[in-house]
């Protein structure tokens, strides 16, 4: 599955250098980080609609979606898919209580 991800990332690392009127992620990426990050935000919403509708076929589309905007997000933040799952990797066999909890201390 990372490999999958990590070949998304090289894809889109390309691609945000591209002609805008070619490639959708050159587009998003000329209109800037706001509108990227709103595209997280709306792709997150219809998830949770799909999920709270119980439609399995639209969470398993919305959630692409919202991962490749997720990742469209790190590439213009400069980063790399790498460090947000060397975070997961940190954090795994931490309960997620403990893990909110220590956020909250710091």
């Amino acid at each position: 599955m990372a490999g999958t991800l990590e070949k998304l990332e090289d894809t889109i690392a390309k691609r945000r250098v591209s002609d805008p009127a070619l490639s959708y992620v050159a587009k998003l990426t000329a209109r800037g980080r706001g509108k990227i990050a709103q595209k997280v935000g709306e792709e997150a919403v219809e998830t949770v609609i799909a999920a709270i509708e119980g439609d399995r076929a639209a969470v398993t589309s919305e959630s692409a979606d919202l991962l490749f905007h997720l990742l469209v997000l790190l590439a213009d933040m400069d980063v790399p898919l790498a460090e947000v799952l060397a975070e997961l990797e940190r954090r795994e066999g931490t309960s997620g209580l403990a893990e909110k909890a220590a956020r909250k201390e710091s």
